[in-house]
């Protein structure tokens, strides 16, 4: 059954272990949490050993390729702005890198060395070839383990929506930044599978008298920029965009949200849904939201975000009340431009 939780022995990884001359390495065991075991002050909603063990699960398939296609996407989108900014990185983080996703966008002119962080060990054995030298380190995005001021550059694609404490995350990731690097990142919003929800929350209610969440909880765009400020990032970009993917119908989309490693894994999850509620849900998603082939589209928002870490250099507003010029006075620009134009 498509929704079936997926379970194997689980071991505990080796201390992640971080190479590079000049990086230093944060005093942890580990860079992966253990189950369970969130900041103390961040809510723990997801279970991180279950998120592990599905990301690895999907890398070990036949053929993973099959289901990278949004976050091939998303990848080469976050590449696109890290070129956008007119500088070279001699050394970057991917945080909750997958399988490589953005470094094979990226060329060893703008990026020197790229270190790739990971929770599953899997996807970092099966990355991506890029031209740029890599590092692969087994990390949880929630435990970072490296030293302040250590990257120019940090960027990260759909990973952050599943950890537990994202200010934390955030705080992390400004910790690790050089002063004047820049964090660029993507998740997934709050639109993500709406079309999958309400079929869900519609067939169950009618078959079952209520609904369990079936989708993981996803931020606000609105919380979005007041998080990144919080964590110390400054001149702030947060923009959002969607991307469409038709599929035959419901269950196949359900099997590539299996084959990308994004299963639920909150801890308030049903365990299973009975057979008819999963048909009676498929013919509530073709009924409402069928395209005229006769396939079903499946949006994903994704929120992209763009911060720096403070630099003496970097330009700031000016001091309030510094201004020369009302806003009165605007309206009188044209006057003014005009009657320069004919005294020359």
């Amino acid at each position: 059954m498509l929704l079936a939780r997926l379970w194997f022995e689980w071991r505990g990884p080796q201390a992640a272990r971080v190479l590079g001359k000049n990086l230093g390495v944060r005093k942890v065991s580990s860079g992966v949490s253990s189950p369970g075991s969130p900041s103390p002050r961040a809510l723990n909603i997801f279970d991180r050993g279950l998120k592990r063990k599905q990301k690895n699960w999907a890398a070990r398939q036949p053929d993973p390729m099959k289901f990278d296609y949004v976050r091939e996407e998303v990848g080469s989108r976050i590449a696109d702005r890290v070129y956008d900014i007119a500088r070279d990185f001699p050394l970057a983080l991917d945080v909750g890198c997958g399988r490589g996703y953005i470094a094979q966008y990226l060329n060893k002119e703008t990026v020197g060395k790229f270190f790739q962080a990971d929770i599953a060990e899997n996807t970092l054995k099966n990355t991506l070839e890029t031209e740029i030298p890599t590092v692969t380190v087994l990390a949880d995005e929630e435990f970072l383990p490296f030293r302040e001021n250590t990257f120019d550059l940090v960027v990260s694609s759909l990973s952050l929506h599943w950890v537990n404490d994202l200010p934390g995350a955030l705080e992390q990731i400004h910790y690790v930044l050089k002063p004047d690097g820049v964090f660029i990142g993507a998740m997934f919003g709050g639109d993500t599978l709406y079309e999958l929800r309400c079929s869900l929350q519609l067939a169950e209610t009618e078959r079952e008298g209520g609904f369990s969440p079936h989708i993981s909880p996803f931020t606000a765009v609105n919380d979005l920029g007041h998080l990144l400020g919080k964590a110390g990032f400054n001149t702030l970009t947060v923009d959002t965009d969607e991307i469409q993917v038709n599929y035959p119908g419901m269950f196949e989309l359900m099997e590539d949200l299996q084959g990308m490693g994004e299963s639920n894994c909150a801890w308030n999850r049903k365990a299973l849904l009975h057979r008819d509620t999963m048909l009676a849900a498929a013919a509530v998603y073709r009924e409402m939201y069928r395209n005229e082939d006769g396939s079903v589209p499946a949006t994903y928002q994704i929120y992209y975000m763009i911060g720096w870490k403070y630099h003496d250099s970097q330009a700031r507003p000016a001091e309030r009340g510094s201004a020369t010029v009302s806003f009165g006075e605007l309206g009188k620009i044209n006057n003014l431009m005009s009657q320069g134009k004919k005294s020359q």
